[in-house]
């Protein structure tokens, strides 16, 4: 037996998206290559409400588009800082680069609606849901 770890990655709990087979809703095949843009997205009886983290980035350097009225588009860039030549570096742990994340809306959200809002850092969307209309009964008198 050897002294060497070994790990093992089980499957995530939730089926992952491809190319091939995007979900009616849910998330894009597209991964962020910006480490720090970590998103949450949450479903409540008058809206969905996506968060993400984007420390030191101004709201400028960050976009949120809604595609085709169902896919929402948030998309940044935080740009490595310039270094001058009699700079030496010794540790750079932030992280650079762009991201871009898709989501593909449910049907029962309102396109119109949607708003944004950047505070300390925190993007938050939100889209508010339209309101599902109910068949309508009527009832019928029984004669007889």
């Amino acid at each position: 037996m050897s002294d060497a770890l070994s790990w093992t990655i089980d499957p995530p709990p939730y089926p992952m998206c491809s190319s091939l087979s995007l979900p009616r809703y849910g998330l894009h095949s597209e991964i962020s290559t910006f480490a720090g843009a970590r998103f949450d997205w949450k479903e409540t009886a008058e809206e969905h409400v996506f968060k993400v983290d984007l420390p030191g980035l101004k709201k400028e350097e960050v976009k949120v588009e809604l595609e085709e009225g169902s896919v929402l588009k948030i998309s940044g860039e935080r740009k490595r800082e310039k270094a001058e030549k009699t700079d030496t570096w010794r540790l750079s742990e932030r992280s650079s680069g762009s991201f871009l994340r898709r989501f593909n809306l449910p049907e029962n959200t309102k396109a119109d609606g949607v708003k944004a809002a950047m505070e300390n850092g925190v993007l938050t969307v939100t889209v508010p849901k339209e309101e599902v209309k109910k068949p309508e009964v009527k009832s019928i008198e029984i004669s007889g």
